[in-house]
């Protein structure tokens, strides 16, 4: 009874830690605590930008998962997604930068924030289709090792027991 219990647990465990891992590679480096305290950064310490780091992701993830000449076209599709996601996301920060973001106040930074939140959950709904057609392509060593990246995001064995 357990084991079956188990089995439907894990396909939900796994989208909900795919969404949460999905955003964070995609929102990881949006800090927005420069717009709260009103003090410029200096030139010197600079942001990492969503396609940036998306780029690392990506690259991270076709090293790790050793894509088969059949799942290129699979593969190519999800990281179009996730590079126009990131494009996206990296216009809407600077579109708040170029608006002055110190100026907003309480109200105005929460309407912000939603339009974050909202803008996130669009580019999820973007590009669950795409990984889900690479998953159902994947070897079972490969959905092993993309399950243990999505658990723990660690790109390799999981220490964990």
């Amino acid at each position: 009874m357990k084991q079956k219990a188990y089995q439907v647990a894990v396909p939900v465990t796994f989208v909900v830690v795919m969404v949460a891992f999905l955003a964070a590679i995609f929102f990881a480096n949006a800090n927005l605590s420069f717009a709260a305290s009103g003090t410029k950064k200096s030139s010197a310490v600079s942001r990492t930008s969503a396609v940036e780091h998306t780029e690392a992701q990506i690259k991270q993830l076709q090293g790790a998962l050793n894509f088969t000449k059949a799942q290129e076209e699979l593969s190519n599709n999800l990281t179009k997604v996730m590079r126009e996601n990131a494009k996206d996301m990296d216009a809407l920060f600077t579109k708040a930068r170029a608006e002055k973001t110190q100026t907003r106040n309480a109200v105005e930074q929460m309407k912000f924030h939603s339009q974050i939140t909202e803008a996130q959950l669009d580019q999820m709904k973007k590009v669950i289709p795409p990984f889900e057609a690479l998953y159902a392509s994947m070897s079972d060593e490969q959905k092993k090792s993309t399950d243990t990246i999505f658990q723990t995001g660690r790109y390799g064995k999981s220490k964990r027991k």
